[in-house]
């Protein structure tokens, strides 16, 4: 017997997941976890950084700011061009990219998998307040260009799409204030008040909350440097990513372990269901702050000069998404890129023996098994198509 169900968004450059769980005597006994994506850096080899630049948007339908600042870093680093000057302005322009992405699954993904309305609306709000600090802080909109464009801050209305931001996500998300530590998130739940509230109950309950949880240890945050030597030396790095030769997990629970709240779960639950969620709501709770601390740190700066002294040479990006750390190394000859690979964060959590696989292999079997899957899947990476099928031995 087998089931099948399918992510809420359609497969395309972003790829898609398939997992096969097999079952016998009420226990998973085998878990087979395969990415499709067409290798798109491979469109990139041949251009002029000038040219890859203008490609890389067109390339990335999903987390497109992120992997065009990565591009960015990748080649400056092989240009030996020094954009330091706006690294607080990149640093918002990850940031609101990555809340818009967590709002995404919380405001949309969450409620229809309770069966409620998704909340466009609401999403178009919060969408719109981080529209506007690209060009709060580039007038001309040349923030992603290389070497930088002309840095002018414009404060009142970065203070405005902050504060915008902020309030969206007490509104949308948590109706309030939010919640900061283990006692606080369950009567938030409890009380039910919005669908992520809502959702978060639902996986509080013993047997959901601890659902998927293993052994896997999260990726560490690497400097671009650290990508750049594995990439380079081996091609097959980008399709199966490892840390210290094992796999790792990757995204906002890696990066939230030490949060009081996520902490709690992790000691309660482990790294399951709950954990994710939460860290989740963590990151979204905090993306206001982390605007304002960045903000705080912002001067005029001018694209860095191009003295076109390096034309050959190799260079590495990192940067951070909503599903986790991104990479790119690439290799320039005659000015031209020769070579370019990427490490995305959907090559680490599905891993086949990642914290999909480890997490699902040998957990109990019910009618609602294919259900937490996907919720397990959507909470290690919400981007991508997902197709589950179960086969039952028995």
């Amino acid at each position: 017997m087998s089931r099948t169900g399918a992510g809420l968004e359609g497969a395309g450059l972003e790829g898609s997941v398939s997992v096969r769980l097999r079952t016998a005597g009420g226990r998973v006994r085998a878990v087979s976890v395969r990415v499709r994506r067409p290798v798109v850096a491979r469109a990139l080899c041949g251009r002029t950084p000038d040219e890859a630049m203008r490609l890389v948007p067109l390339l990335f339908s999903l987390c497109g700011t992120a992997q065009s600042l990565a591009a960015l870093e990748a080649l400056e680093d092989a240009l030996g061009l020094d954009a330091r000057p706006h690294t607080a302005a990149r640093a918002l322009l990850a940031e609101a990219e990555a809340a818009t992405n967590h709002a995404w699954q919380v405001l949309m993904d969450w409620p229809a998998r309770l069966g409620e309305a998704p909340q466009p609306r609401e999403l178009a709000g919060l969408r719109s307040a981080a529209a506007a600090i690209h060009p709060a802080l580039y007038p001309a909109r040349d923030g992603l260009r290389l070497g930088g464009g002309s840095l002018r801050p414009d404060r009142a209305t970065l203070t405005a799409a902050i504060a915008a931001l902020r309030e969206g996500v007490e509104r949308t998300v948590f109706a309030g204030p939010a919640p900061t530590d283990k006692a606080e998130l369950e009567r938030w739940a409890d009380a039910g008040a919005t669908p992520a509230a809502r959702l978060m109950r639902r996986l509080l309950t013993p047997g959901i909350a601890g659902f998927g949880a293993c052994g896997v240890p999260a990726l560490e945050p690497y400097p671009a440097g650290w990508f750049g030597e594995r990439l380079s030396a081996d091609a097959a790095f980008s399709e199966n990513p490892r840390q210290n030769g094992a796999p790792a997990h990757t995204g906002p629970l890696a990066r939230r372990t030490a949060h009081p709240l996520v902490a709690a779960l992790l000691a309660r639950h482990g790294s399951g269901l709950a954990a994710h969620a939460a860290a989740r709501l963590v990151e979204l709770a905090g993306v206001a702050e982390r605007l304002a601390s960045w903000a705080d740190r912002l001067d005029d700066a001018e694209p860095a000069p191009d003295t076109g002294a390096t034309r050959r040479g190799a260079g590495s990006g990192v940067m951070e998404t909503a599903r986790g750390r991104l990479a790119h190394w690439l290799r320039l000859e005659d000015s031209r890129i020769a070579d370019y690979r990427i490490a995305a964060p959907t090559e680490w959590n599905f891993a086949a023996d990642g914290p999909l696989a480890q997490g699902l292999d040998g957990t109990a079997t019910d009618a609602a098994l294919a259900e937490r899957t996907g919720l397990l899947v959507a909470a290690l990476d919400p981007c991508v198509a997902s197709t589950i099928t179960i086969q039952d031995e028995d």
